[in-house]
């Protein structure tokens, strides 16, 4: 079968329950049709993201403003990601119309798929286009974060997280093989450059018959995956931009020796509980190169549209493999936009 590469096809350190079982991985109360992982995205209103170390481990949420400690490489909060402008010049959305994943259509650019129909847990085949104000399947992309085209599927209720990077085939159809380990209604979010054309995240529905519980998202600020502990310092807000970070830790000592990943040591995925508006940002900082090590600390700045509750996934590489840290924080009324 034709397809692309899945990073996260299933979360590390899943659980492959009875049909119809509960159970719980960390935080989130879980639908036991085989393993889940959660994520979320947001996307647009000038986000950026700027890379600080963050400090040692400890327990608990942060108090006070985060602060880079000595060591601290950044480039500044220019950022990299998705939403914000790239060193490459490209920036989500166009003009006062950001890029959130909300619709199918923007920019006279449209995601097709061809298929939208799953059951659960069975592997099949993705298929879809990307097509211009023509009609016409899009052929040509620019490369962002190593890849022509970024691939998230998410359950509604903000689980089951996949980030996936399909194969273009000369027929302009993206295939990949996905598999939708619960029933309901999933969010499938296309992110990509069209050569010559604006930054855009585009999404569409998938829908898998079958029982459907939604998952229960308790407020949380450390993570443990895979026996790695990851803690989230710094607070969102409406106010302006804010700087919160990331510190890892395995077996009570800092990691050190991070690995790239996708050309950057982190790559942070956020989704705005309710409507799923999507955003992916990268850390502000140079490309490093394949042999470069990092860490504990991956830090960011980011500038949030609305007060409400946030879903934020973290990826890192160690190891050889790629793991998945997941948070839930809520951001407070402040000076709206």
């Amino acid at each position: 079968m034709p397809g692309g590469d899945s990073d996260h096809v299933r979360p590390t350190g899943a659980i492959d329950p009875p049909p119809g079982a509960l159970y719980r991985v960390g935080s989130a109360t879980r639908e036991g049709d085989g393993a889940m992982n959660t994520a979320i995205r947001l996307t647009g209103y000038a986000t950026t993201l700027a890379l600080v170390f963050g400090a040692a481990w400890g327990i608990g949420s942060a108090a006070g403003p985060a602060v880079a400690p000595a060591g601290a490489a950044t480039t500044g909060a220019g950022g990299t990601g998705h939403g914000a402008t790239s060193p490459d010049g490209h920036a989500h959305g166009t003009g006062s119309e950001p890029s959130l994943g909300l619709a199918s259509t923007q920019a006279g650019y449209t995601f097709v798929p061809e298929n939208t129909s799953f059951e659960v847990g069975r592997t099949a085949e993705f298929a879809f286009r990307i097509t211009g104000s023509d009609g016409d399947p899009v052929t040509e992309f620019d490369v962002e974060h190593d890849k022509e085209l970024h691939l998230v599927v998410i359950r509604r209720d903000a689980a089951g997280f996949q980030h996936l990077h399909p194969t273009l085939g000369p027929d302009g159809v993206w295939r990949t093989p996905l598999t939708l380990p619960g029933g309901g209604v999933w969010r499938a979010y296309a992110d990509f450059v069209p050569t010559g054309g604006p930054a855009l995240t585009l999404g569409t529905d998938l829908f898998v018959p079958g029982g459907f519980v939604p998952f229960t998202h308790a407020l949380s600020r450390v993570a443990e995956v895979d026996g790695y502990q990851v803690r989230l310092d710094g607070a969102l807000t409406t106010d302006g931009p804010a700087r919160v970070f990331a510190t890892i830790s395995r077996d009570g000592a800092p990691v050190t020796d991070l690995e790239p990943y996708l050309g950057a040591f982190g790559h942070l995925v956020a989704l705005r509980q309710g409507d799923l508006a999507y955003l992916h940002v990268h850390p502000d900082a140079a490309m490093p190169a394949p042999t470069d090590r990092s860490g504990p600390g991956i830090a960011f700045t980011a500038e949030i549209p609305s007060a409400g509750g946030y879903r934020l996934f973290l990826d890192f590489s160690h190891g050889g493999t790629v793991h998945t840290a997941e948070f839930t924080v809520s951001a407070p009324e402040g000076t709206q936009r």
